[in-house]
């Protein structure tokens, strides 16, 4: 565009047949690497014309010509006693750098798996580092660094929070997601990143039905119904009269296992473990393993809970009270890839410490019983890291109820220690 008032070497430059030139020096400059030469696109014979003009050329260039940087500098000096990048940061727009932009969103990328995988839920559940890599594998979220780590964010959040205490999800979703009910509503991408989470974990296929996804999330703990989402409980004596102290109570008078509901644990009443030291609750995985214990020392069991496999809410709420109200906790489980899985989420989820998980515990077991199955998909123990190499070298898994006898012994000095009931 001319203007009356512009002078005559800024007009000259203006002349839409120089549009390709201005549009192509703009390109090679912003492209953050060293130039000397920019070479053109076709040009007519009008675009061919003005850039002799512009340059002082004898005779017509190229119709695909390259001109010198250093050359048109020194025209457009000569014509309005500017610079190239003055010009054509006015005519075509801002110069950039894109080796610069570049660098620096690989840094963010970079940044951004980095991130992930030293996040404290990726760390605590070893099992998620697949997760973290196939997010990885499959890029950023629109092309966006911030965007991807956002969403993964909000994942991670819902991770932290899970087991869910039976809400139904948009509830949980809401109390989790700042308020946001529909955050983990079916198909969006929040929830099917999180649903891919919880396959991982449990080490199954990612969700391919509404029954499968209704299913993962049930074990979650969302919408689990307060009566049918129960744990397993022997030996616990609260003091007070609560609801969980009068039931546990009497059950363990009784030399019997309580079922508490999540509806008891949500409402435990007013209790007390003890008036003395600190009570030890040992936890278990499998419930022979409680059984074998009842049978054992019926009213005089010591304090014991069982997760019954993957814990639920109801599980994870008495491992949590029992903790709130001054007990130590200890947790046993398989040694196998999925028990260990599901010990690293109980270490995560509650303050228990591992009770005979270490690599020496698996080598002394495994010796006793050496040709067990296989211990399938092995993920990092993060409480001793040697254990899965262990398991690995071996090749062999070892349950719980095989090495019953070593943990009774345990649960026998523990009554010794702390007298009926352990408490």
């Amino acid at each position: 565009m001319t203007h009356s008032g512009t002078p005559p070497g800024e007009r000259a430059l203006r002349r839409p047949e120089l549009r390709p030139l201005w549009q192509a020096v703009h390109d090679r400059l912003s492209s953050g690497r060293p130039v000397t030469r920019v070479r053109l696109g076709s040009l007519d014979d009008p675009q061919r014309h003005a850039l002799a003009d512009l340059l002082g050329l004898d005779r017509l260039p190229d119709a695909r010509p390259s001109v010198l940087l250093t050359r048109l500098e020194e025209a457009v000096a000569e014509t309005c006693g500017r610079t190239v990048r003055d010009v054509v940061a006015e005519l075509v727009g801002p110069l950039v750098d894109r080796a610069s932009e570049r660098r620096r969103q690989e840094d963010e990328r970079v940044g951004l798996w980095a991130w992930l995988d030293g996040h404290g839920t990726v760390r605590a559940q070893p099992a998620l580092a697949d997760w973290a890599a196939a997010c990885r594998a499959a890029g950023l979220v629109g092309g966006s660094p911030e965007r991807t780590r956002a969403l993964l964010t909000d994942a991670l959040a819902v991770l932290a929070a899970l087991p869910a205490q039976g809400e139904p999800l948009p509830a949980f979703a809401a109390r989790v997601l700042k308020g946001d009910s529909h955050a983990l509503d079916d198909g969006t991408r929040l929830s099917s990143l999180v649903l891919r989470a919880l396959a991982t974990v449990h080490d199954t296929d990612p969700p391919q039905s509404a029954a499968d996804r209704r299913a993962l999330w049930d074990r979650a703990g969302i919408a689990d119904d307060e009566l049918s989402a129960t744990v397993l409980a022997a030996g616990l004596r609260p003091l007070g009269n609560g609801l969980l102290a009068r039931v546990a109570c009497v059950c363990a008078e009784a030399g019997q296992a309580a079922s508490l509901t999540l509806a008891q644990l949500r409402a435990p009443g007013t209790f007390t473990l003890t008036t003395g030291p600190a009570p030890v609750v040992h936890i278990v995985e499998n419930p022979s393993v409680l059984a074998l214990a009842l049978r054992r020392f019926g009213p005089d069991c010591p304090p014991l809970v069982c997760t019954s496999g993957w814990p639920n809410s109801a599980a994870i709420r008495l491992l949590r009270v029992l903790a709130d109200h001054g007990a130590a906790l200890s947790y046993h489980g398989d040694f196998d890839g999925e028990g260990i899985r599901i010990a690293a989420y109980v270490l995560d989820k509650t303050p228990a410490r591992p009770w005979r998980m270490t690599a020496a515990d698996y080598r002394a077991a495994v010796a006793r019983t050496p040709h067990g199955p296989s211990p399938g998909r092995l993920t990092e123990a993060p409480w001793d890291p040697e254990l899965t190499m262990a398991m690995t070298e071996h090749g062999t898994a070892v349950v719980e109820e095989l090495i019953a006898d070593v943990l009774l012994e345990d649960l026998a000095d523990a009554a010794r220690l702390g007298g009926k009931g352990g408490n």
